[in-house]
């Protein structure tokens, strides 16, 4: 497993908002570039994400599915982008202090060429672009907080 962890000043239950809104994939996660549906009941266990990975005009259509849904402190997905392979991305929020988050994404490759990489050489890629992935997260949490109206 390939781990970064980042603090947003939000809540956990803001952040998870993100989380479950299907429509905002492309937003945060880094690679993907087009989502063309969201499964009724995301993030349920067994519901997907219908995207696209890659740039114009070499996009490759695949999906990502929820495991396991512990809202607001947890999503596990199975993410899949062939011909490259499938990932199992874990997604932990804990709160560390009122109204600060700590995220940690977890990436391992289960199946695939990715899979035969040691963990370091998987390292590599991953950190930098869990991390900044983990950055555009933490940014529509905040974004979505400050939109809120005040009590």
């Amino acid at each position: 497993m390939v781990d970064v962890k980042m603090t947003v000043d939000t809540s956990p239950e803001r952040v998870f908002e993100v989380l479950a809104d299907g429509w905002t994939y492309a937003a945060w996660v880094v690679g993907a570039s087009h989502i063309r549906d969201v499964d009724k009941g995301w993030p349920a266990r067994g519901t997907r994400i219908h995207h696209c990975v890659g740039s114009w005009p070499f996009l490759l259509d695949d999906v990502t599915k929820v495991q396991v849904a512990d809202p607001p402190r947890l999503l596990e997905l199975e993410a899949r982008a062939w011909p490259f392979g499938t990932a199992r991305i874990r997604l932990e929020l804990r709160e560390i202090a009122p109204a600060t988050t700590e995220i940690l994404m977890s990436e391992h490759a289960t199946r695939g060429p990715g899979r035969v990489l040691p963990e370091a050489a998987q390292a590599l890629f991953l950190v930098p672009r869990n991390r900044e992935s983990l950055r555009r997260l933490a940014d529509l949490a905040k974004g979505r907080e400050a939109a809120q109206p005040p009590d």
